[in-house]
């Protein structure tokens, strides 16, 4: 009221109590709770097995795949580059010099031996990509080494054909045949596996069109193969059949750049599209 104002300010008697505010108690938060000491903190969460469910240990093999692909996309910086290239050509010689080998040694050459044939030839003209990043330097390779991945029942396995420049496609062929044979029987030797300066992963023969592969550590850069389609095309301005292939390439930035992983690829393309360049 105006009058306990008025009072209040002559200090009279008549102004209200003023009661205090009860001091609060404020206490600490609880500390959160400490983690268990049987899970690590890095360790994924274990679902329940329900019906139908059952747990597939992980084999000496399955579990370096897994540690090698994880650091390679965690520590190493990809870009990935596409080609399609005039598959016809290729198709063609393969034909004829399968013709001439069966009259001689036998030997039945694939797809994928003319392509690693390309991409030795393509080393050759851009040997910036047969390379290997080491921290303060980059290590470029004097001998071509290719990685040939090779579908095993536990995984995926990369023997390599070593000195591969100085082999003709004749010694290509039977060694990838004897390697890919003997991976799948389990009896490659640990030194197969050492050498290898670049990897061709070929999952043409699934059906597959095209797809980015994961560098093969410490390698620089690997090539991914697919299947050969059969498309309509355009040619001199009309629309014929033809056959054509999905390139991939996945590189290392830290050793090739752009343009260098560009002007591999159109090498691998180009001996491709002519691939008696590649048998002189």
């Amino acid at each position: 009221m105006k009058k306990d104002v008025e009072s209040a300010a002559k200090g009279g008697s008549n102004a209200p109590a003023v009661e205090k505010e009860p001091t609060a108690s404020i206490s600490p938060p609880p500390a959160p709770p400490e983690p268990a000491q049987d899970s690590p903190k890095s360790a994924l969460p274990t679902p329940p097995l329900g019906v139908g469910d059952h747990r597939v240990e992980l084999s000496s093999l399955r579990r370096i795949i897994a540690e090698r692909l994880l650091t390679s996309k965690t520590t190493i910086p990809h870009f990935y580059l596409h080609a399609e290239a005039d598959a016809a050509p290729l198709m063609e010689i393969r034909r004829q010099i399968n013709v001439q080998a069966e009259a001689t040694h036998g030997n039945k050459y694939t797809v994928n031996d003319l392509v690693l044939k390309a991409v030795i030839g393509a080393l050759q003209a851009v040997p910036s990509v047969n390379a290997t990043f080491q921290g303060d330097h980059i290590h470029q390779f004097g001998e071509i080494g290719v990685s040939v991945a090779v579908a095993v029942e536990d995984g995926l396995v990369t023997p390599v054909v070593r000195n591969a420049a100085a082999k003709s496609l004749l010694q290509i062929s039977k060694e990838v045949k004897d390697l890919a044979t003997r991976a799948r029987d389990g009896k490659l030797l640990p030194n197969e596996f050492d050498g290898g300066t670049i990897t061709v992963s070929n999952l043409g023969a699934y059906g597959i069109e095209s797809f980015d592969a994961i560098i093969n550590p410490p390698q620089a850069a690997i090539i991914s193969v697919g299947s050969i389609v059969e498309k309509a095309v355009v040619e001199n301005g009309e629309i014929v059949p033809g056959l054509r292939l999905n390139l991939g390439l996945s590189c290392d930035h830290r050793v090739v750049d752009g343009a260098v992983g560009a002007e591999f690829l159109s090498q691998v393309k180009k001996l491709i599209e002519k691939p008696a360049l590649m048998l002189v």
